[in-house]
């Protein structure tokens, strides 16, 4: 079995047409064909089935297909290593992080990485948290910035960077605008602005309801952090953010006011894989990350 029999089974997997994965492949048509071919073959199994000009997985072809993207994620991991082995200083790091960190964590962080190491390259992917604890664990990003930090998940080694309050964000016409601080219970009959299902912060705050006695009426949904401050800005109903999300500016028309009780929080930190080491590139930037905000922390 040849690493370009993988190759090509995954790309026609994918794309169920032969000649549209040749054309992806830039080979020829026969040349797909015949090593599919030859992989069937030496397998003793039919991997696809045919529907004239179209293909399909068989069903022992969908099982072979999650080994095959296995494998070669591994040798993908194991050439990247060995290249950063040669070079630490020219690789390439996979980051995840989630909208609420996207405004000041996130920027900073590789800015300031970049000026001490400028040959390593980054791709980010900005998700949701259960997208990036997955992608963490199949090897899809190799390491993530997420809030809060999983506690109690096996696959994942989480790092702790620091703990911040979560503050409510009210519209300034609201009648508690001019508290200095409040019980969440204060907000039972407000209609509140929450990210959708899926997103941790909905939890956190759902959950901090819960703890206060209540159940939150939630009218309206945003994906970011703008567009939940945007809502709360047009009168559509109050939120609870992180204090992060507020670095710079309080959006206009809006007051933030801390939550008195329950003293709502959230940890801050960086995620890996348990189930592999990281790359020489991706170590050196994790390492740098842990001694960033150790010396911040020393300043504040």
């Amino acid at each position: 079995m040849e690493i370009r029999q993988l190759q090509y089974f995954i790309e026609v997997a994918e794309r169920e047409h032969v000649s549209e994965a040749a054309l992806a492949l830039h080979v020829a048509q026969s040349a797909v064909s015949r090593q599919i071919a030859n992989l069937e073959s030496e397998l003793g199994v039919e991997l696809f089935e045919r529907e004239g000009r179209n293909i399909k997985l068989s069903p022992v072809g969908r099982l072979f297909l999650t080994h095959a993207k296995t494998a070669m994620k591994a040798i993908e991991h194991a050439k990247k290593q060995i290249d950063e082995y040669l070079d630490p200083e020219r690789g390439t790091i996979k980051i995840g992080f989630p909208t609420s960190l996207a405004g000041h964590l996130l920027p900073t962080v590789v800015s300031a990485f970049k000026r001490e190491h400028p040959n390593i390259a980054f791709h980010l992917r900005q998700g949701s948290y259960r997208f990036l604890t997955e992608s963490v664990k199949s090897g899809d990003i190799d390491l993530a910035f997420l809030g809060p930090v999983p506690a109690n998940d096996p696959d994942i080694e989480g790092h702790i960077l620091f703990t911040e309050k979560i503050s409510a964000l009210l519209p300034e016409q609201h009648d508690l605008s001019e508290k200095r601080s409040l019980l969440l219970s204060d907000l039972r009959n407000d209609n509140f602005v929450l990210f959708p299902d899926g997103y941790i912060l909905r939890d956190v705050v759902v959950n901090a309801c819960k703890e206060s006695g209540f159940i939150p009426k939630i009218a309206c949904e945003g994906e970011d952090l703008d567009a939940i401050k945007g809502l709360v800005t047009a009168g559509m109903g109050v939120t609870l953010l992180p204090d992060s999300s507020f670095y710079e500016t309080k959006p206009r028309f809006t007051v933030k006011i801390p939550v008195e009780i329950p003293d709502v929080k959230r940890t801050v930190g960086i995620i890996t894989p348990r189930s592999r080491e990281l790359a020489p590139a991706e170590q050196v930037f994790y390492e740098f990350v842990i001694k960033f905000f150790s010396v911040l922390e020393q300043y504040q």
